[in-house]
């Protein structure tokens, strides 16, 4: 393998010659030897937004020659495209400020851009030139920002108004279909279908307003704060000119935070986010498992419901069809909910003008958005798309439960008609047979009363 040589203020290192990165970004990858989770591609992607912008707008003021700045914004629309991402190998354990990864991004500018400029001779400095005016405690909670927006913009939401359509459509389309319903897991009063499902859609447009909600939070960025928050060595209303850049060109409202201390020190507004997410998760776990619970059987459990057979369910019980898409996503739900925990920790953890948990947060808020887009988009293509109804045990359950009762207690009251379920339960006889039985009520007094179709709404 070939080496090449790269200096920093620390000495000389050997770095391999097809690699753009230069000696910080080495070191790191010796000093950081830590597990196998690598800083997400789309912090990087953000990463390039920043010092894109930041060259765009020291190139208009004069601080950074044209050339220079010019060979930076081709750089940055390489790594945007996704041309140099292996490039970018850090670990996201290492400076909880982020450094080595603000270093990987500016060594990997400074190498292509030097590359690009290599006839002219000019040299492009990863600290003078890419970095100027910035700090890894003011790019690294942008970066972390940007990525966020743009995952929850670009994924996350088109998968929640996809699984919201399906559901739309089950609604509808079983809105007539009358069952059952449980609550504490036992028998309950009727409702539709239709109505079931209303809700897991409400669950879903809820979830899609709060998200919507908290994440105007993070579209305050710290650019422009540099070290601690007093923007030392930047031009006045850098931050601002920045931002307005970086909205330009994703298409993208950000703006600028009032308070830079704030922005550096504390990640409140990505807590409050990822409450958002786990909200989400919590709605979706209860939607997988009420398909699971209702598809369970097929002929051992409640029956209700017909998922698609996708897979095999058993490597030794032939036949048999498990609701995987639903365990996949409670699983996704349980690990989105850890997630939370490690967030809110690591919120709480900035020490006077800096917060150094930011890898470990911005890994866990991506990871969080990455597996309910994933998870939505393959629950409602796999699953919910094909559920189906056993309307023949829907009915059957319906017609043997004692809850219809309840639809008697204005004629009789709540003791006779307790008295009526009792009897019924105890002799294993209809409600029917039992009130007849106890005198209670005739037989055309009892079809009339309690008619399933008449029990699910206001009467």
């Amino acid at each position: 393998m070939d080496f090449r040589i790269e200096k920093d203020t620390m000495g000389e290192v050997n770095v391999q010659a097809n690699k753009y990165w230069r000696a910080q970004t080495e070191r790191s990858l010796n000093n950081f030897a830590i597990g196998i989770e690598k800083m997400p591609i789309e912090v990087i992607y953000a990463f390039a937004e920043v010092k894109r912008a930041a060259s765009v707008i020291h190139k208009r003021l004069g601080k950074l020659e044209e050339n220079k700045a010019d060979a930076i914004i081709k750089v940055c629309d390489e790594i945007t495209t996704g041309r140099l991402d292996e490039h970018f190998p850090l670990a996201v354990w290492q400076t909880g400020s982020g450094t080595q990864t603000n270093m990987n991004v500016n060594e990997v500018i400074s190498y292509r851009a030097t590359e690009l400029l290599e006839e002219d001779g000019e040299f492009i400095h990863p600290n003078d030139d890419v970095n100027m005016g910035q700090s890894s405690n003011d790019t690294f909670p942008t970066a972390m920002h940007i990525a966020a927006v743009l995952q929850i913009h670009h994924k996350l939401v088109p998968a929640i108004k996809q699984i919201k359509q399906t559901l739309q459509e089950k609604q509808s389309k079983f809105d007539m279909v009358i069952k059952i319903g449980r609550t504490h897991l036992q028998d309950a009063t009727p409702l539709s279908v239709g109505q079931e499902i209303s809700g897991w859609v409400h669950m879903l447009e809820k979830s899609e307003q709060m998200l919507h909600t908290t994440v105007d939070y993070i579209r305050d960025l710290a650019i422009g704060g540099t070290a601690v928050g007093t923007g030392i060595n930047t031009v006045p209303n850098f931050g601002e000119l920045v931002v307005e850049e970086i909205t330009k060109r994703t298409g993208q409202k950000f703006r600028s935070s009032e308070n830079k201390f704030h922005a550096l020190t504390s990640h409140d507004d990505i807590v409050t986010v990822h409450g958002a997410l786990k909200g989400l998760a919590a709605d979706l776990m209860k939607i997988a498992n009420d398909v699971r619970w209702s598809a369970s059987g097929p002929r051992s459990g409640i029956g209700e419901q017909l998922i698609p057979a996708n897979e095999p369910g058993s490597s030794i019980m032939p036949g048999k069809v498990n609701p995987t898409q639903c365990e996949a996503v409670t699983m996704v739900a349980a690990q989105v909910m850890g997630n939370d925990a490690t967030i809110g920790f690591a919120a709480s953890q900035g020490n006077f003008q800096l917060n150094v948990f930011k890898p470990v947060i911005i890994y866990n808020l991506l990871q969080s958005i990455r597996l309910l887009t994933d998870a939505i988009v393959s629950f409602d293509e796999k699953c919910l798309q094909g559920l189906e109804l056993n309307k023949d045990k829907i009915d059957e359950n319906l017609h043997r439960s004692l809850m219809l009762v309840t639809a008697l207690n204005p004629y009789i009251g709540y003791e006779k008609a307790a008295k009526i379920a009792k009897h019924a339960y105890d002799h294993k006889i209809s409600l029917k047979e039992s009130a007849i039985t106890l005198n209670i009520l005739t037989e055309k007094e009892f079809d009339r009363y309690v008619n399933p179709d008449e029990m699910i709404e206001p009467k």
